[in-house]
């Protein structure tokens, strides 16, 4: 007699979990499309970011594992990502190509059913949304390595657009090459930011190679689709998507390498309760300028989580402050600072409340 496979009935049971799985997955994409009709008639938003971190809070508190809170936030993404393109398809700008890690950013926000719009520049991306073509625009705006993205900063300081969320992202870079060995490997393309983020790898595993510095970590794999002889540093996405295998996993010099990046929005967030404002503001050049307005928050018991310069481009030595606040735009104590506030500077600008990222999207 034939041996029996003692894992059959286990596959069995797996099998029929999944038949149960797929009628309960299209059950719920019925009462969505039920919801989408209703949402027309009213000429109401497809996306509501408050409803779904509602449904993630209660998965997490029903949630008696095996699964994580985050394996399950994962699962619940993508069905929510699908079901949202049943309704009306997310359109996302972020900024390109396919496969960089703002393109990962973007995924991890919004699942991967967005209809996405790479762009080759930040400004790309604020047009395209600023003038109706997406739902979001996704941008880096500071990494716990290189500090700020000043470009993002001042673009958002001369933009309409909100800061609708955040988004934080573990960088996490890999070597990748159609070669069998490192050995084999004669050149490095990828970004300069990536290139000197795996300083350490590079210069212990391959000393003396050419290091060639390119627009993105996604450009980079793209190079080595037909080049046996060229790595890549980059994401596991952009291997993925150019096929190129990882030939060495996570070779960045720093593993708590956090990326923040923005979503960017024409429409205002409501309060979630846990949110955070963004605000710009230019000041008098007067002696304890700055200590008076700082002043003003430490009354109120408003937390300053974040305090950035730059310069106005508008007139020499004078400066923007870009400020992190904890609360939202509507709470009165951030309402009562403002109203004092824009008496007694320059130039104030709300650039949008925001719910406060939980967690890294890993």
């Amino acid at each position: 007699m034939p041996e029996t496979d003692p894992l059959e009935p286990y596959r069995q049971k797996i099998d029929a979990v999944d038949e149960k799985l797929l009628l309960l997955l299209n059950d719920r994409a019925r009462i969505v499309e039920e919801i989408a009709k209703i949402k027309r008639d009213k000429n109401a938003d497809f996306y509501v970011p408050s409803r779904e971190q509602a449904i993630y809070k209660r998965l997490f508190q029903l949630n008696a594992g095996p699964f994580s809170d985050k394996a399950i936030l994962h699962i619940f993404q993508e069905i929510i990502s699908a079901s949202l393109s049943l309704e009306e398809p997310v359109k996302v700008a972020y900024l390109g190509p396919r496969a960089t890690f703002t393109h990962l950013a973007s995924i991890n926000r919004f699942g991967s059913s967005i209809v996405d719009f790479p762009f080759n520049s930040m400004k790309g991306v604020f047009d395209a949304v600023n003038k109706g073509r997406v739902n979001y625009g996704v941008v880096p705006v500071e990494s716990s390595t290189e500090g700020v993205v000043s470009h993002t900063l001042d673009l958002l300081a001369d933009s309409p657009l909100k800061i609708f969320g955040e988004i934080f992202l573990e960088v996490k870079h890999h070597l990748l090459s159609r070669a069998k060995r490192v050995e084999e490997i004669q050149q490095v393309y990828s970004h300069p930011q990536a290139i000197g983020q795996c300083k350490h790898y590079l210069e212990e595993h391959l000393p003396n190679l050419p290091l060639v510095e390119v627009s993105s970590t996604a450009r980079a794999a793209e190079l080595c689709q037909k080049d046996d002889s060229a790595a890549a540093i980059a994401s596991e996405l952009a291997s993925k998507v150019y096929q190129v295998p990882i030939l060495e996993k996570r070779i960045e010099d720093n593993r708590e390498n956090i990326t923040r990046f923005l979503v960017i929005s024409q429409r205002d967030h409501a309060p979630t309760g846990a949110d955070k404002t963004s605000i710009v503001i230019s000041i008098k050049d007067t002696p304890g300028a700055l200590y008076k307005i700082l002043r003003h928050f430490s009354d109120q018991q408003i937390n300053l989580s974040k305090i950035e310069s730059r310069p106005s481009k508008k007139k020499a030595w004078e400066y923007l402050f870009h400020m992190d606040l904890i609360g939202h735009v509507e709470d009165p104590s951030i309402q009562m600072v403002l109203d004092k506030l824009r008496s007694e500077m320059i130039h104030l600008k709300v650039l949008g409340s925001y719910p406060v990222a939980e967690a890294v999207q890993r």
